[in-house]
Order: structure tokens, then C-alpha cells, then sequence
């Protein structure tokens, strides 16, 4: 039995489709909100169990983690949270989760984290996520940490959201800094894949492994990939970082949701790369160009819809 936090994010309700399809046992920790609405088929043969509850909520999350094997653990404020969200969700819930996982003797830990983690960093998603792989690493169970580059697919909440905000401005797009920075995007079916594989690979246990796709991109080489494939053509400003922070600060006043956040700007605020041959090294496989997928489904993509959906909808409560 494999338990799965943060089942209705990104990766977590792709990880979830996959072990339906692989018919593997599953079970789920969700707020009664999200257990309403989950993204996968309620009625098909192989659908998770869920339990109602929340990473805060110590009581449930032991009947969560009671009989399991594994805890894939990707609960995340990643995209919508503010720091004291951070450091609630992440921080605190991967205590809790230690905690848990001990009494019930857990077999292991896999967590995703985030290229440049560090206890010391700078940048406040960083060091958290860096706070979670030392909770993690000193828990006293078996660990896999899963370090990604930017996750990119239809869903997301990066390449996405730059579309859309190239879409609403027709004449310019804000870049931070000069874009020099490297960033090392993979795409969500690879990233799925790795953790999947990383249930059966013995050598990954108390490891932490760095991944990406198969190549490197500079945010200025990302934007303009990104105008080439929707057909959008928009002049690059290059903008001071701390100025685009302000008005994401002033954004995220008006708004219930800013598409550029804190955490948007902290990945772009330094080099995020690992390995170019890593992922086929530790898991075998040979993950997709970025370019290539993105012609798949962003030209097709409704980006004004999507704007008003994720700019309107409301930002998640706190667990």
C-alpha cells in the first residue's frame, strides 16, 4: 500500500492516474473539500482509498500512513502559498509525517524537492524546501529525495501561466533580470515516471537525486521558446528582480491569486540545473526534449481562460 499527500496537485494527481493504470494499492490524505472533487475516475477498480484529513492533522494522518509500505509525500504551497504557508504546510507537515511514519513504521519516505535546496539559502523557497530534506534525512526511516528542475505540462502553474500573461500584454512580457539564468525543465510525465520507478530501484534508498530534462534553457531562451511555439511575439523588458517583486506584492493585494509569485521569481533568481545524464542514470529512461512537448499541447492551449480561472479562483485554505 503506497500513501500519497498532495494527491490533487501537479504531480500528485498524476502519480495517483499512474498507479491506477499500473493497478497498484493507494491510498490518499485529503481535506473533506478536495475529497469532493478529486481529479481521477471515483468509480474505476483501482482507485485510491481516501482518508479525510490533513499533513497537520496527527490523529488522521496515522490511520492515513496504518498498513502502508510507502509515503510519497508531495504535499506542497509550492505555487499559492505565502511564506507562513510554506513553512505550515511543508515544514510542520513533514514533521508531523516523521512522526506518524515512525509509530507505524513506515518502510520509507519519498519526498520531492526542488533543484538548489538548502537550509542556508537565500531565497525562502529554497531554504524551505532545504528545511524539509534535513526533517526528512534525520527521521530515522529510509529516504528517496527527488530533486527537479522546473516541472513543466498541460497543468502546470509556470509555463502555463507565462503564456497567459504574454496573451493578456499583446506588446511586452516583464523578464527578471537579464536572463541569464539556466534552468533545467522536465516535463510531468517524466518527473511521474521517475517517482514511479523509484518505488522498485533499492539503490536510490536514503539518496538524494538530482533531475532534469535533456537540456538546459536560460529563462530569456524559455520565454522566447515559449513566443515561437504559441505564435505570440512580445518584447522582452528586462526588469530588475526586486522591482518585480514589488509588483507582486501589490498584485497579489488586488487579486486572489498573482501568476507570478514569490516562489515564481525565487527559481529564477539563480542557475537550477542538475546532470544532464542524471535521469537516465538513476532511472533509465531518456526524458523529453522541451520544445518538442510544448508543441504538443501550448499552441492549442486557451491561454485568456485560463488566465481568468487561475487569476479568480481562490487561493486554498492552509491545512
Amino acid at each position: 500500500m503506497i500513501l500519497i499527500t498532495g494527491a490533487t496537485g501537479l504531480v500528485g494527481r498524476h502519480f495517483v492516474q499512474r498507479l491506477m493504470d499500473e493497478k497498484i494499492p493507494s491510498r490518499c490524505l485529503l481535506t473533506e473539500r478536495l475529497a469532493r472533487r478529486v481529479p481521477w475516475d471515483e468509480d474505476h477498480p483501482h482507485a485510491p482509498e481516501i482518508v479525510i484529513g490533513t499533513v497537520l492533522d496527527e490523529e488522521a494522518f496515522f490511520r492515513a500512513v496504518t498498513g502502508v509500505h510507502v509515503v510519497v509525500h508531495l504535499e506542497s504551497a509550492l505555487w499559492w502559498g505565502r511564506r507562513r504557508d510554506l513553512e505550515r504546510v511543508e515544514v510542520s507537515g513533514t514533521r508531523q509525517l516523521v512522526a506518524v511514519a515512525r509509530s507505524a513504521r513506515v518502510g520509507r519516505i519519498i519526498t520531492l524537492s526542488q533543484l538548489g535546496a538548502t537550509p542556508s539559502s537565500a531565497y525562502t523557497l529554497h531554504r524551505i524546501k532545504g528545511q524539509v530534506e534535513e526533517v526528512v534525512r534525520n527521521s530515522g526511516v529510509a529516504y528517496t529525495i527527488i530533486r527537479s528542475g522546473i516541472v513543466f505540462g498541460e497543468d502546470d502553474a509556470f509555463i502555463n501561466h507565462i503564456a497567459s500573461m504574454m496573451r493578456v500584454n499583446p506588446l511586452f512580457f516583464l523578464m527578471p533580470g537579464i536572463g541569464e539564468v539556466v534552468l533545467h525543465p522536465i516535463y510531468i510525465d517524466d518527473l511521474v515516471e521517475a517517482l514511479y520507478r523509484s518505488l522498485r530501484l533499492i539503490d536510490l534508498v536514503d539518496q538524494t537525486v538530482e533531475i532534469g530534462g535533456p537540456e538546459y534553457t536560460t529563462t530569456q531562451d524559455m520565454l522566447f521558446t515559449i513566443m515561437r511555439v504559441t505564435g505570440m511575439q512580445r518584447v522582452i523588458i528586462s526588469v530588475p528582480p526586486y522591482a518585480l517583486r514589488w509588483i507582486t506584492v501589490v498584485y497579489s493585494r488586488i487579486l486572489p491569486r498573482s501568476l507570478m509569485t514569490s516562489q515564481w521569481l525565487d527559481i529564477l533568481a539563480s542557475n537550477r540545473t542538475a546532470p544532464l545524464g542524471n535521469t537516465y542514470e538513476s532511472f533509465g529512461f531518456h526524458p523529453k526534449r522541451f520544445e518538442e512537448t510544448l508543441l504538443t499541447y501550448l499552441p492549442q492551449r486557451r491561454h485568456f481562460l485560463s488566465l481568468l480561472r487561475d487569476t479568480f479562483r481562490r487561493r486554498p485554505r492552509p491545512v
